[in-house]
This record gives C-alpha cells, structure tokens and sequence, in this order.
C-alpha cells in the first residue's frame, strides 16, 4: 500500500493511508451539499488518497464490541425545498446510487456495523397526525432494508433541529403530542425489529430544555405503548455537544434535565455531537489540538459514568491533516476505553449527494476514498 504508516491495535500492527488535501470546507451536520459523487470505485476496491505527509504512529485503542459506522446523508438535504424532488433535490442512500456503486456495501464489507440514517419528518409526514406519505416511506423501508441485508444495525434520525416546518415542537404550533404521534407510527412499523434503532431526534437548538425534555419523554411513551421494545437515542438540547453537557448557555443543562428523561422499558442512550473545530459547530476543517476530542468527550463521559447512563457518538469528524487525524484517533480512543458508557459512534458522513470537493465526506473521488477512511480502517477488524 503506496504511503501507509502501522498503527497498533491489540498487539498487531495495521496499515493507515497517508494525508492528503482534497477540495473544499463543508459543514458538518448541515446536509446542506446538493450534487453527485461523479468517481465511484468498482465493488470491493479498496483505495485511499495518498500524499506527501505520512501519519505519525498512532496506537488504536479497541473496544472488544462496539457499533462503529456512518452517517448516510441525502434524505434529509434541501430542508428549504419541501417536500422536493426525490433523486434531485434529495435522495435516500439505499445501498445502490444511480452509478450502481454501492458505499453502504463498502463500507459494510470493511465491517462497519451500524448505519445512521438521516430523514427529514415532513416530507414521511406531510400533515402532522396522518398517515405516512406512501411513496416516501417506500423509500425509507426500501433503504432500511437494503442497509440490514448488509449485516448491519440503522438508526432512524429525523434530521429535524426539534422542529417541523421551522416551528419549535413543544410549541402552540407544533404540540408535543403531534411528535409523539409521529413516533408512534414510525415505532409500529420496526417495533419487532431489533436491528433498528430509534434516534429520536436530531441536535434540538435554540429551545428550552424543558420543552424538549417533555417532547421527548411524551414520544418515548408512545414508542412503548406500541410495544416496541427498541433501543431509543436521546439526545439533548443546544445541538446536544458533549463539550456542553454541563454547560447552562442554551437553558438548564443537559446534564441535569436529561436525567428526568424516563423510559418504561429502560432501553435509553444519550446521542451526543461533538466536533473538534474551534467552536466544535463542524464548519472548520482545522482541530484545536491532538487532545481536544478526548477533553470534550469528558464532561459527558464523566456524568454517565457518575449516573450509570449510556452513551453514542452520532456525529464527529475532522479535516484531512496531520493534527486532525490525531484528533480523530485521540477521540474515538476516549470512546472505546469507555465500553460501560459508550454503545458505538458514526462518522458524519457519507452519501449519494455529497458534491466532490467535500472534505470530510467518505464518498469516493477521482476512483479514491479520502485520506480519513484510513483512520477508520484500523478499527473495524
């Protein structure tokens, strides 16, 4: 392999690809990146950019079990074209895009286990406390599907922000109860299946925290009332970064608030975000240091540890360079030193939709996967 570096993992050593600098910033979490991977790999290649700037030796700390996958990004892009066109404004990553290259596949095949998959409420729901949209939860079963024949767990995540229509749930305008609704329709329909996971919510902002933690309770409810016996990933407010768990700028504190959150089956994980930029929003392609994802990772891991809760990384990921590939390995190392607290963690992201200039998207380009999928490489075997 052209440029690879060893990296230890349980006493082997295992191949990482080097660093390269590849396109343009993008956001991370946004979904906001219309276009089409135009370079796919054939079925089962294996490749990697390759540049001028070996890593460094990292040494891979692995948990003996644990989720490890990707985000799947594309049917929750164009939140301002509702409900839009599907396969042009927006598309669903059912595990075989129109240049009948597979990701999902990919990335299973190298022994990723578990798939988030972002969706957005109102176009599965166009009118709160109806059936589903039949063409749209096609597309949804179709994918989840597909994604489960490939061996792997998928997490249902409204890619919502806590809102519908850009109206707060919890609100006059959008009552909790129409929430809890949605999530009993939804709940129905996997409540027999224990590869699905039920993320309740995507990164709630700007709100207050109560009225999320009623929102969610209500919807938790709901789920068990069909049944279902699920695991459901909670997450919490101010866009629920695990740097701030502890913190009061969005309202009371997740750290206080999250622990009132009640579950009659008591299958509940905490989703939490967390970036490594220098306001840890995703949008900078820079990290703060080689330890700032294990320092930020801290005040939520301590707190489930204190309060015996679980936990899962939903959204992390790092720019193509040296100092963000220490990041990234500095993080998910915290993770899985962490078994009692941590289920598993999906990078953010990959999909069909993704443009070609994207940095830290694991979409092939130019018949390559970035540098980054050499992170995440050593991990999965």
């Amino acid at each position: 392999m052209k440029d690879s570096t060893l990296v230890q993992a349980a006493g082997r050593w295992l191949t990482v690809g080097a660093i390269a600098a590849l396109g343009c910033v993008t956001q991370g979490g946004s979904g906001n990146a219309p276009g089409q991977s135009k370079s796919p790999l054939s079925e089962g290649e294996s490749s990697a950019s390759s540049g001028a700037s070996p890593a460094t030796q990292i040494e891979i700390v692995k948990a003996p079990s644990m989720m490890r996958g990707m985000n799947l990004a594309g049917a929750e892009f164009a939140e301002g074209s509702l409900p839009g066109t599907h396969g042009k404004e927006y598309m669903y990553p059912d595990g075989k895009y129109s240049s009948g290259y597979s990701s999902p596949s990919y990335f299973a095949k190298k022994g990723m286990n578990v798939f988030r998959l972002p969706f957005r409420w109102e176009r599965l729901q166009p009118q709160r406390n109806e059936p589903f949209d039949k063409a749209e939860l096609e597309r949804l079963q179709t994918t989840v599907t597909n994604l489960k024949a490939l061996g792997a767990k998928v997490i249902l995540d409204p890619h919502n922000y806590a809102r519908y229509k850009k109206e707060i749930i919890g609100s006059s305008a959008v009552p909790s109860r129409d929430f809890a609704d949605f999530w009993k329709r939804l709940a129905t329909l996997y409540k027999d299946d224990d590869a699905v996971i039920f993320g309740l919510m995507n990164e709630p902002k700007e709100m207050k925290s109560e009225q999320w933690r009623d929102a969610a309770n209500e919807a938790i409810v709901a789920i068990r009332k069909t049944g279902a016996k699920n695991l459901v990933l909670v997450p919490g407010n101010g866009w629920t970064g695990a740097h701030s768990w502890m913190q009061n700028w969005y309202g009371t504190p997740n750290g206080e608030l999250m622990l009132t959150i009640v579950d009659p089956a008591d299958n509940v994980a905490f989703e939490v975000h967390q970036y490594m930029d220098k306001d840890s929003s995703g949008s900078g392609d820079e990290c703060v240091s080689e330890t700032i994802g294990a320092e930020r990772m801290k005040a939520f891991t301590d707190w489930a540890k204190q309060h015996k809760k679980r936990g899962f990384l939903g959204e992390f990921n790092g720019g193509d360079n040296p100092l963000c590939e220490a990041a990234v390995q500095n993080m998910l190392n915290h993770v899985e030193s962490n078994p009692d607290v941590y289920l598993g963690w999906t990078w953010w992201a990959a999909g069909p939709m993704w443009g070609g200039g994207s940095k830290r998207v694991m979409e092939p380009r130019k018949g390559e996967y970035p540098a980054q999928w050499r992170w995440l490489e050593p991990r999965l075997r």
